[in-house]
């Protein structure tokens, strides 16, 4: 069926192309045309069949071309086919004001030439600045609405759940679904396109480990969204003025007014810096940790030789690491030890000990 439109479209164009040219054959050539072709209707069927016997080479690149941008157009987000559309329209409309004075300019087809420049480049210009500043554009359309329901909303506040954000650490982590599990968190989880896609870059890595970790954050996500009584959703947005996916994740946030869930300690200090509210998946472990206190015994195995001179490291059954003071001696055995201290962060806890 589509072939037969371009086709009827290829016609179409050859009889309005054939009743442009021939005129202007004539006046170019110095021998006159036939009379024959002097005639509007024999022009039109003329440039009609040209291009006709034209369209049977042309017809299926034409038609594979528009199947391509077909297919680019539904894989693209509504938002961005929008908001590319209005700023396309908008450069147009600038492109026409500004060729108005263009065309006073009394000089043989230099005005006509700057016009289709300037309409060309305007319009290029409208649709990537549609594209590219569409969740700005997109926050000012409802910025009216959202002071509207501002009454309402404070009302309600405190029924209203912030959806959670998952970066890309947290998803490989795995325990994320554990806690989805168990019902502590509540609302809707956000997983962006860019973390997806760092996700599936990660999955096909030539390298075994980075390959294993990536396929294990995707069966993680499987795992949330299929099995788990979790409101799941697909962020399709990007922000390609910014290149790392922190920093997008940041800004996601920021407009979702969400939370940040995380095991980075570096993101996690970055969206503390910029007011943004995080969930360190660290941090809770710690916190459900049972609590060491300094002078405690301790039985450890210690397992390998520490960073100082005589120094030993073992680790208990939850993995928090114990550095033994003069335990190198030791090493390969189980020993008592007593706690002279205790080191908590969000990248973890350390334990610091010395052989009873």
């Amino acid at each position: 069926m589509i072939k037969r439109i371009v086709q009827v479209i290829y016609i179409f164009v050859g009889s309005t192309l054939g009743l442009v040219l021939f005129p202007l054959l004539d006046k170019l050539l110095k021998t006159e045309l036939p009379n024959i072709l002097h005639n509007s209707y024999v022009q039109a069927l003329s440039g009609a069949v040209i291009f006709f016997i034209l369209s049977l080479w042309l017809v299926d690149p034409t038609v594979t071309f528009i199947k391509y941008i077909e297919e680019k157009l539904l894989k693209a987000p509504i938002s961005m086919i929008l908001f590319g559309s209005l700023g396309l329209v908008f450069g147009l409309i600038l492109a026409f004001l500004i060729s108005l004075p263009i065309d006073s300019i009394r000089l043989q087809y230099v005005s006509s030439i700057i016009q289709i420049v300037v309409t060309i480049l305007l319009g290029y210009l409208g649709f990537q600045v549609g594209i590219k500043k569409r969740e700005e554009l997109l926050s000012l359309f409802t910025l009216s609405s959202k002071a509207k329901k501002k009454a309402a909303e404070d009302q309600d506040a405190s029924f209203d759940i912030p959806v959670k954000i998952l970066d890309t650490s947290v998803i490989i982590d795995g325990r994320i679904a554990d806690i989805c599990q168990t019902g502590f968190i509540e609302g809707t989880i956000v997983i962006p396109q860019f973390v997806l896609a760092e996700l599936q870059y990660i999955a096909d890595s030539s390298d075994t480990l980075k390959r294993n970790r990536g396929r294990r954050g995707l069966d993680i996500l499987n795992r949330i969204q299929k099995e788990l009584a979790m409101k799941v959703e697909i962020y399709e947005g990007d922000f390609e003025d910014v290149p790392e996916v922190d920093a997008k994740l940041v800004k996601l946030t920021k407009l979702k007014n969400g939370i940040l869930v995380t095991n980075d300690f570096n993101l996690n200090k970055v969206s503390e810096l910029q007011q943004i509210k995080v969930w360190n998946i660290n941090d809770l472990a710690n916190a459900i940790k049972p609590v060491v206190l300094p002078g405690e015994v301790l039985t450890a195995f210690v397992v390998k030789e520490g960073k100082e001179k005589l120094q030993g490291v073992a680790y208990l059954d939850d993995g928090t690491m114990i550095v033994v003071e003069d335990g190198k001696e030791s090493i390969g055995k189980r020993v008592e030890t007593v706690v002279t201290s205790v080191l908590q962060t969000s990248a973890g806890r350390m334990i610091f000990a010395k052989v009873k």
